[in-house]
């Protein structure tokens, strides 16, 4: 028979694996009897775990959500996917949670068998992680923001306009969108009565938090790609929409999804992005390395021109 300290750590990662089980059921993947079962059932709970129990043919036990968090018995797959996670965390976008993540991975590499720590490591020394290139928004807001899209309820906030001015908003939360760069916040505005994209880094919430609500359904895309085109119609001075004589899944390879929203368009691609210069967008869409018709604004279509131009003279091309 396996030590007792052994076989409740079998016996939370049986839970884990999956969170209900009939007594017989547990007897048999350790060993033991369904008395000794209960036993250990009964010494989880005195540590702190919540494992309910019921009666009859269809009995058995199922871990609960408790108080105390059950040790986590990982693979190593899934040992190194959070090694790496917490890594990436600690350089990232969310203030307030680089020490943690830092602390949390020190603790988690304390565990690591060496053959793990040194595959960690390896992605570690391997990887530069670009920082720095856009505003990063406090944890607790994330927190607060996504605690109140599961419990349906208004925010109030005040919110800070691309332009400066502060306004005082109450909304109904839908999605926290993460577009690589930027943290945004879809929900209804319940004063505009309309959809709006809302950047969290520019949210201070107010307490408390306003009444429940219905969840309303977004009329006809994602929340992804309404994020995207919302977000655009406001980070950018010089919007866009051009077609690209590309498919799209070759173009997508080449954009992140902050440079705007990409969809189908018969053999080849349309890209609604922006810029905060015609020059830089003229650039970025040059960039693409393949061919493109501007749709809008016609601004753009004459800085072409005219960059064609001096490019042209450049090359020793006469007009």
């Amino acid at each position: 028979m396996l030590e007792t300290s052994v076989r409740l750590l079998r016996l939370l990662s049986l839970f884990q694996a999956r969170p209900g089980w009939t007594g017989a059921e547990l007897a048999g993947r350790l060993g033991v009897t369904t008395r000794t079962v209960r036993n250990d059932v009964e010494r989880l709970r005195l540590m702190g775990y919540e494992i309910s129990s019921t009666t009859g043919t269809a009995g058995g036990y199922r871990l609960g959500a408790g108080a105390a968090l059950p040790p986590l018995l990982l693979d190593d797959e899934e040992a190194v996917a959070v090694a790496v996670s917490l890594h990436a965390a600690a350089g990232g976008t969310v203030t307030g949670i680089e020490e943690t993540s830092l602390r949390a991975l020190a603790k988690l590499r304390q565990l690591l068998p060496s053959r793990l720590r040194h595959r960690i490591e390896a992605v570690r020394d391997a990887t530069v992680s670009v920082t720095g290139r856009g505003p990063t928004v406090d944890a607790a807001t994330l927190t607060a923001v996504a605690d109140a899209v599961r419990a349906r309820e208004t925010l109030r906030f005040d919110y800070q306009g691309h332009d400066g001015t502060v306004s005082t908003r109450a909304a109904e939360p839908h999605r926290l969108v993460h577009t690589g760069r930027r943290w945004y916040l879809l929900a209804w505005d319940t004063a505009r009565g309309d959809w709006r994209t809302f950047r969290a880094d520019r949210l201070t919430l107010r307490v408390p938090n306003g009444p429940r609500f219905t969840p309303r359904e977004l009329p006809d895309e994602d929340a992804a790609t309404r994020v995207v085109r919302g977000a655009g119609s406001t980070a950018w001075r010089h919007q866009a929409r051009v077609r690209l004589h590309a498919p799209v899944e070759v173009v997508a390879d080449r954009l992140t999804p902050a440079a705007g929203l990409l969809t189908a368009d018969g053999d080849g691609a349309l890209l609604e992005t922006g810029g905060d210069s015609l020059h830089d967008l003229a650039g970025f869409l040059g960039s693409l390395g393949v061919g493109f018709e501007v749709l809008d604004p016609p601004d753009l279509r004459a800085h072409l021109r005219e960059l064609a131009a001096r490019y042209a003279s450049a090359a020793g091309v006469s007009g």
